[in-house]
């Protein structure tokens, strides 16, 4: 773990508002690189990706990723969920601030936003869905549907896609509703990978309440790591329903530029990964997280770096 990231989970683990409280503005070349440094600490696959798009881009998603980073830190990693709330309305108000009075701002991951913010014309809106989502996850954690999932991946998922394709300059609807269905695919593929985990150390049942009942499953069921047939069917279902709208988004590939589509398929590639490692260990997420092998991994990264040579994977090379 590198300094910038060590620093973050200190601060979220002991006083957290100290994370949002630099003592100084530091210059846009200290923020940028401490944006990189977070995103390259925190999620490798992120890096690597951010690595297959032209170089000028890369401080964009830098400073993209580092404030949905540290959102979903403060959503996540802080216990208390009061203080939780508290954060994550003052992180709020730094983003407004960022917006309204970016001369103000001290924060790294707002300095180094406030360029692509103007380069790219970024919108307010994306940013603050993000923190529309966490706060929610601070009083909601039960699901009646899978309708009531996928108006949650609305806010917590699908404006990163929307960032991405405004900062490579794509701003046509069809393809962020393409890109929609990516990111709450991705939503859902990580639920279903992390339901043992978001049980039992976050209290969150993200399994819709509906189908748990239909399968014949209750919280109960859960609470006991009972993973029989019944818990199996429900994931193999939900498996084959999240892998055909990660397919329904996959065009969006097929309508952006070489670099731009590497990185695209990379995430595509990923989260359909991770729904196989669903599969092979035969749905029981409820006692075990199901892992993307370093193999497996490498054969995506490579495929995604072939694609910005001119080796270009298409949508339908992913069913």
């Amino acid at each position: 773990m590198n300094a910038v990231a060590e620093q973050s989970e200190q601060r979220l683990q002991g006083a957290p508002e100290q994370l949002l409280e630099p003592a100084t503005r530091p210059s846009l070349e200290q923020a940028q690189a401490w944006c990189r440094q977070l995103a390259g600490s925190h999620y490798e696959n992120f890096h690597v990706a951010t690595g297959l798009l032209p170089k000028p881009l890369r401080p964009h998603f830098h400073a993209i990723y580092a404030y949905c980073r540290v959102s979903d830190d403060l959503g996540d990693e802080v216990a208390d969920r009061a203080t939780a709330t508290r954060l994550l309305t003052t992180w709020n108000s730094m983003l407004d601030e960022c917006y309204d009075a970016p001369e103000r701002s001290r924060h790294p991951v707002f300095v180094a936003l406030q360029p692509s913010i103007a380069a790219c014309s970024l919108p307010r809106g994306p940013f603050a869905d993000l923190l529309h989502a966490f706060q929610a996850d601070q009083v909601k954690t039960r699901f009646a549907n899978l309708a009531e999932l996928e108006d949650y991946s609305r806010y917590s998922a699908n404006p990163v896609g929307s960032l991405v394709l405004y900062a490579c300059g794509y701003r046509q609807p069809e393809l962020h509703a393409l890109a929609n269905h990516t990111c709450t695919a991705l939503q859902l593929a990580n639920f279903w990978q992390d339901v043992g985990e978001d049980f039992r150390e976050r209290d969150r049942v993200y399994l819709p309440q509906d189908k748990l009942a239909f399968h014949g499953l209750s919280e109960q069921d859960l609470q006991s790591g009972r993973e029989d047939a019944r818990y199996r069917d429900l994931l193999r279902e939900l498996v084959v329903e999240t892998r055909a709208m990660l397919l329904q988004g996959a065009p969006l590939i097929d309508r952006v530029d070489r670099e731009l589509a590497a990185t695209l398929y990379l995430f595509t590639a990923g989260g359909l990964a991770i729904l196989r490692a669903i599969e092979r260990i035969g749905y029981n997420t409820l006692s075990q997280r199901p892992e993307v092998s370093k193999a497996a991994k490498a054969g995506l990264l490579m495929t995604a770096a072939l694609g910005k040579l001119g080796v270009r994977r298409t949508a339908r090379s992913l069913r």
